[in-house]
């Protein structure tokens, strides 16, 4: 059944144009009409990148939340519901906002706007800094949408921490078809004076953009693998700055990369000015949470379809640099236990497939590839397998996700080991296999 909120946004979407319209003239204006809501929150952690930013953005809430501060998160995109964007302060931890809540909210800012041309997303983005402005909170974070310099977020005049995650090549139409470009997009959200995270690049060029750009700015900033580590030794993360060293438990997220990822939310939290104790960074370790980002599927309805005994992962990275992070994470559960390795992939047409299949090869046996219900941008999965064979993967295109894990089961032999699967390549397709399977986020 669609939800009050779900049926206020739906009528916007049918008003506005869909897409991104990059500037910051229409969310100022708007913002101004509702008596500037963003100016009055509390200190903001405000995250950008190309991957990474989901993660830092968990750990950032984990770290807060196990030190006991209320924390608002706004994030982007929802997997299955419109009110996973707004994640509320609320003791014990922070809870979705209720639906009520939302609805009214939309309503205020859809008539605060009085028809004016202006996005979706930046409509949407007005109802965070309101909804944030209106329930008391210690810490904001604040997850950019798309590139940084005119993104909606990005009306934040100082935030407590600016945090930039890897960068790579990712929506080249809006950002630039370079690294470079792409950085000086993200590098938007600096401003003078302001305290600056650069988490860990894979280019030097990105890398060399953020600190020229936070130089040219006046601001104090900090550099993964030059002011600030995370690194693991014997099955534990050590975390290391210029006030010390830190022997912490692995992070509850899957992945190597995630320990940088971690690395930086420490800083983040750190330089944002909050107490965070040593204990509470254990906890917060053991707890941290960040749905379809090696997500292991465990139960559902359609884990119940396939292979008995699988090994079911969901990732919704959709990039060549997440393919990369992606193919490593599943490299160290290799390590551990070898299984027989098979993808089943969905992706939209603004991505590069054959730059993210080429990660797996020589891993993955067979790739099935589908359709995305959720997105009329979906590559055709005909087409996406041929992109996967272009990469030297054998692969074949299906109906679904259901198909897939129904077809592998049906011909799987007693005789190997269950199978390690992993579902991805696209955000769209993670938030239709956690519907599909009853394990929406919470």
């Amino acid at each position: 059944m669609t939800s009050e909120a779900e049926r206020e946004i739906e009528r916007l979407l049918q008003l506005h144009p869909k897409g991104f319209d990059l500037s910051l003239g229409r969310i100022t204006r708007l913002l101004d009409s509702l008596g500037n809501p963003h100016l009055r929150l509390p200190p903001i952690i405000h995250v950008a990148g190309t991957n990474g930013k989901g993660s830092a953005v968990a750990f950032s809430r984990a770290l807060l939340e196990a030190a006991g501060y209320g924390v608002h998160v706004h994030t982007s995109p929802h997997l299955v519901s419109w009110h996973e964007r707004y994640r509320i302060a609320a003791p014990g931890g922070g809870k979705l906002v209720s639906d009520a809540v939302l609805a009214d909210a939309v309503r205020r800012v859809a008539d605060a706007n009085a028809g004016q041309p202006i996005t979706v997303f930046e409509i949407l983005t007005a109802v965070t800094f309101v909804l944030f402005s209106e329930h008391p909170a210690d810490a904001v974070i604040l997850e950019v949408g798309l590139g940084g310099r005119f993104d909606a977020t990005n009306v934040i005049p100082q935030p407590a921490a600016s945090v930039i995650m890897p960068i790579s090549l990712d929506h080249q139409p809006y950002l630039g078809d370079r690294v470079e470009l792409i950085a000086a997009e993200k590098a938007g959200i600096i401003k003078p004076g302001c305290p600056v995270i650069i988490g860990a690049q894979e280019h030097d060029a990105a890398r060399d953009v953020l600190i020229e750009t936070a130089e040219r700015r006046d601001c104090p900033y900090l550099v993964y693998g030059q002011d600030f580590f995370g690194f693991e030794e014997r099955g534990r993360l050590i975390y290391q700055d210029n006030t010390g060293l830190m022997d912490l438990p692995l992070p509850n997220l899957v992945g190597r990369y995630q320990l940088a990822n971690a690395a930086a939310a420490i800083q983040a939290v750190k330089v944002a000015g909050f107490a965070v104790p040593e204990a509470a960074i254990e906890r917060a370790m053991a707890s941290v949470d960040w749905p379809a980002r090696m997500q292991r599927l465990s139960k559902g309805a359609l884990v119940d379809v396939a292979v008995e005994g699988a090994e079911i992962w969901l990732d919704g990275g959709h990039n060549p640099g997440a393919g990369l992070a992606v193919a490593e994470a599943v490299a160290t559960l290799e390590d551990r236990v070898q299984r027989p390795l098979f993808l089943i992939t969905g992706m939209i047409n603004t991505k590069d497939p054959v730059g993210y299949f080429k990660a797996f090869t020589g891993m993955a046996r067979h790739v099935y590839t589908v359709p995305i219900r959720s997105s009329d941008a979906g590559i055709p999965h005909q087409e996406l397998a041929l992109a996967a064979q272009e990469a030297g993967l054998s692969a074949e295109p299906v109906h679904s996700v259901e198909n897939a894990l129904k077809i592998l089961a049906s011909s799987w032999s007693d005789e190997e080991p269950a199978p390690r699967i992993l579902i991805g390549g696209s955000l769209y397709l993670a938030g239709d296999v956690l519907k599909d399977n009853g394990t929406p986020p919470q």
